[in-house]
């Protein structure tokens, strides 16, 4: 069913507008005029929702709900600007294969906070950055926010239900400003996280893809050359009644390719079943409890997936801690800025401690996970003024993060350049020593009794 959006008139002189679910323009206008409705305008747009479980999008309401609680004052004027151009239609036909980018995410984020900074309230914003969006996908997703806004809904309730656009932390940031009443300073953290995130991502790819891509095409080249050249030379010493022997490494190869080729099915199910089995343990409360650990005490990247995540909680606390709330209220509203279940666990260790008079802070310091540093600044923090003290904690992670960022663009290109060069070595050992051996002609002297 094709999703369209209407503006008509009540028996009554109103003018109303939403979104509804049919399978054709007559349809819709037949279901208005059912509902003594004067269709106005009516608009097809872009369905967005991905989840197989919600058919309906966000925030369409009936027909028949709409007559009951019609209350919008904004009488029937400017049909003919509401109309769509040949060139909207085009843009709306040409939209069907766009796509939702991260890009579009920032630029949205970066809208609204600008307007928010302006003191835009929520409707005035997104009505504003709807009419300035291009990418058709995106303004439907704006539409139904702004619709659950106008309904008396929070933002992040409409942006819980497109997942698929919004990144679950993302939602969270504008969450827990919503619930804090700092959206605004949500929001340029929303961008920041946005803006971090791309460029870490866009590091981390551009020294993962080449050598993922020099490594797959080693890989290719070992198990042809194994298949095809190696039996090819082989063919050659024996038509000449050489007695050299190839490497005994290259035959150990070939061997062991033939076997897993004839038995294909056992690595097979060997490999599918332990995939399986690691996917069944992790999707249990402990397998992603240990999982989860593993993330944040892993080599390379463990270091700095807790402190941003970590980061984040901070963050959001400080927020919340501005505007007034006690720290376990804080810790409560923004416990949901990660989806990991350590930190998860922790956090709400820390609430458990305030309740029963303990520190908050000592769960954290137990686990071993946050540095010293950063356990202590909280400590004097508590005997001081905290929320000052954890501005300049969030300044001292921000330049750790820095740094761990730096050491592992240092340290990564040495591990994948190590793995590289192991398949390369053993390429060499297997396919190119014996291609070299048929080159330099020596097993001819072994032909002719040499």
């Amino acid at each position: 069913m094709a999703v369209y959006r209407y503006r008509a008139l009540t028996p009554n002189g109103v003018v109303v507008s939403n979104r509804i679910e049919e399978n054709n323009r007559s349809a819709v206008i037949k279901k208005l005029k059912r509902n003594n409705l004067t269709p106005i305008n009516i608009t097809e747009q872009i369905a967005i929702s991905k989840k197989p479980i919600k058919t309906k999008k966000r925030n369409i309401k009936d027909v028949e709900d709409i007559i009951k609680n019609a209350n919008t004052t904004n009488l029937m004027a400017n049909r003919e600007k509401n109309r769509q151009s040949y060139i909207q239609k085009i843009n709306q036909a040409l939209s069907k294969t766009e796509k939702i980018t991260t890009r579009d995410v920032v630029i949205f984020t970066q809208n609204f906070y600008l307007l928010k900074k302006a003191n835009f309230n929520n409707i005035h914003a997104l009505r504003t950055i709807i009419d300035s969006t291009e990418n058709y996908l995106l303004k439907g997703v704006i539409e139904d926010i702004l619709a659950g806004v106008e309904a008396g809904e929070n933002m992040y309730t409409t942006m819980e239900y497109y997942s698929n656009v919004f990144p679950y932390i993302y939602i969270n940031m504008i969450k827990v400003g919503e619930l804090s009443g700092s959206l605004t300073n949500s929001l340029e953290q929303a961008i920041k996280y946005l803006d971090d995130s791309a460029s870490i991502n866009k590091k981390i790819k551009g020294i993962l893809i080449p050598n993922i891509a020099q490594f797959a095409l080693l890989l290719i080249m070992l198990v042809v050359g194994t298949l095809f050249a190696i039996p090819a030379i082989e063919n050659v010493f024996e038509a000449v009644g050489s007695t050299d022997k190839l490497p005994a490494i290259t035959i150990w190869f070939k061997d062991f390719l033939n076997l897993v080729i004839q038995h294909w099915y056992l690595p097979t199910t060997i490999l599918v079943g332990i995939v399986i089995g690691i996917i069944a343990y992790i999707r249990t409360p402990k397998g992603k409890y240990n999982f989860d650990y593993f993330k944040y005490t892993m080599p390379i990247f463990g270091k700095l997936i807790f402190s941003l995540d970590f980061s984040r909680l901070m963050r959001a606390m400080l927020l919340n801690l501005n505007n007034g709330m006690r720290i376990q209220e804080a810790l409560e509203v923004s416990k949901n800025i990660s989806k990991n279940y350590v930190m998860l666990s922790l956090i709400e260790t820390s609430i458990n401690n305030i309740l029963i008079g303990q520190s908050w802070i000592e769960p954290f310091e137990k686990s071993g996970l946050p540095s010293s540093m950063i356990t202590e600044m909280l400590k004097i923090g508590m005997k001081t003024d905290l929320a000052e003290m954890m501005d300049k904690l969030l300044e001292y992670i921000d330049i750790d993060i820095d740094n761990t960022i730096q050491k592992i663009m240092m340290v990564l290109p040495q591990v994948v350049y190590s793995i590289v060069g192991v398949v390369l070595i053993f390429f060499v050992l297997v396919v190119l020593v014996p291609c070299l051996q048929l080159y330099m002609g020596n097993f001819l002297f072994s032909a002719y009794g040499y």
